[in-house]
This record gives C-alpha cells, structure tokens and sequence, in this order.
C-alpha cells in the first residue's frame, strides 16, 4: 500500500519505509527547490498511508 501511495516520490530515494526517507535525508543535499519539493512529496505520502489506516 505505501508504494502505491509514494507513486510520485523518486524511487532511488525511497527505502522500505517512507518515514526513513525523512529520518535519513541530508539536508542540503539537493537542490534547494527539489529539496523542499521532495520533502513536501515524502509529507504527503506519510499522511496519506497515515490516514488509509
């Protein structure tokens, strides 16, 4: 279910559980409007996994 969900996130980011896509990103580590545009990406796939269940 999170895969389907996580559709749009980058799949050489995504480990097995999207909340490690945020405990283990790097800050600075892209550039800074794809940094706040995957972070905001990683959010929103948390939240809708969070409220399917």
């Amino acid at each position: 279910m999170s895969s389907e969900l996580a559709v749009d996130l980058p799949d050489e980011d995504l480990g097995e559980y999207l909340y490690d896509c945020i405990d283990l990103y790097e800050m600075g580590s892209k550039p800074r409007c794809e940094e706040v545009e995957y972070l905001e990406l990683v959010q929103e796939a948390i939240e809708r996994v969070e409220r399917g269940r």
